[in-house]
């Protein structure tokens, strides 16, 4: 072999080492960014993060956020709150991109199917969407229990289907009837392009604000029963109805999660805290001394039991972190009510909204 050879053979293999380790810092980097795809990174392990850029709107660019989330407008004085910004550990989250979300979507239709946690991130996603496009032409309107938001220009449907236990509730002689294997409400959701599921927080009613008076599993009908074990066999039913009608080529299907309240302030370690009110900060660090709600195990076990894809949005432990970021005593009711459940707009539901645009 001449020397030139051993030369040329010398250069080609330097090139090659060269041209790998490029590559692996490229993968690196991106695994770091975010630019890979949403298996790289665990999204919902993270810290909050004060940044000055956030947040993303201004409750008063969205002109139709309802009360009970108008946490500024409702006088709370504070607003570093709407400060925060979630920080992944392994990664970083793309910024909401509401145009670049719009035109993903054109032409398709979006549906929140749950109870008033999914008012609440229906709510934040149209305020996102209309705060990047303020001059696009939008429509509201409402069609029994579903609420519409379409943005005209880019044919996006964001809709809201109210329906706090996803299965049914129907009226029979002996009154309201809580059918945990029933759910034909479901017909409202055919033709949906995304649909983002949600139910819990109705499943512990008692008394005047309960909306059933029996519950039916089979034949059998009854007065009451162990309230996780319905949750869980009403969310076996929805299981069973994706599996039978969901076509994953057409269809992207996302449960919300089990958003948690903050009205016990042991659970964060602030035993004299016994609602959120003048909460101002949240939790350091990524986890919650209290640990996570039982509802989340009982959702975690179904989900893993559905044959069909279904991307869960874990924001139960981001959320609970956020014990400041509740209405409390600027909700819908004002000083006579107590909410440290639902979320002020903007809030906590941008960050479940930036999350699902970084998985879409």
């Amino acid at each position: 072999m001449s020397n030139n050879q051993v030369e040329h053979g010398g250069y080609i293999h330097h090139v090659s080492i060269l041209f790998f380790l490029i590559v692996m810092v490229v993968v690196r980097v991106e695994a770091y960014s975010g630019g890979g795809s949403s298996e790289q990174c665990d999204y919902f392990t993270g810290t909050w993060t004060v940044d000055e850029s956030y947040p993303l709107y201004k409750p008063a660019t969205c002109p139709f956020i309802e009360r009970e989330f108008r946490c500024v407008p409702n006088g709370r004085p504070d607003l570093i709150y709407t400060h925060y910004r979630w920080q992944p550990l392994s990664c970083n989250l793309l910024r909401f991109d509401g145009r670049n979300f719009l035109e993903k979507m054109r032409g398709k239709s979006i549906m929140f199917v749950g109870d008033s946690l999914s008012r609440n991130q229906w709510q934040s996603l149209t305020c996102l969407l209309h705060s990047a496009v303020p001059n696009s032409n939008y429509t509201v309107a409402r069609v029994d229990d579903v609420s519409i938001f379409t943005f005209t220009e880019y044919e996006v449907k964001v809709m809201l289907d109210r329906n706090v236990y996803l299965v049914d509730i129907v009226r029979e002689d002996i009154g309201r009837v809580l059918k945990l294997d029933s759910i034909q409400s479901s017909k409202l959701w055919n033709g949906i392009d995304m649909l983002i599921f949600n139910t819990w927080h109705w499943w512990s009613r008692r008394g005047p604000s309960q909306p059933w008076d029996y519950i039916q599993v089979g034949n059998q009908v009854m007065k009451d029963m162990d309230r996780m074990k319905a949750f869980e066999k009403a969310l076996t039913t929805w299981a069973a109805w994706v599996d039978s009608n969901i076509d994953p080529t057409k269809v992207r299907v996302f449960f919300q999660g089990i958003s948690p309240s903050h009205y016990n302030g042991t659970l964060w370690n602030e035993p004299s805290a016994k609602s959120c009110i003048r909460e101002k900060t949240p939790l350091a660090g990524s986890t919650y001394p209290g640990g996570l709600p039982p509802a989340v195990g009982v959702l975690k076990s179904v989900l893993s039991t559905i044959k069909k894809p279904v991307t869960l949005l874990d924001i139960t432990t981001l959320s609970l972190l956020r014990k400041d970021a509740h209405p409390s005593i600027y909700g819908l009711f004002g000083s006579k009510g107590m909410d440290c459940s639902h979320w002020c707009l903007s809030g906590v539901p941008d960050t479940w909204n930036e999350i699902l645009y970084n998985l879409i």
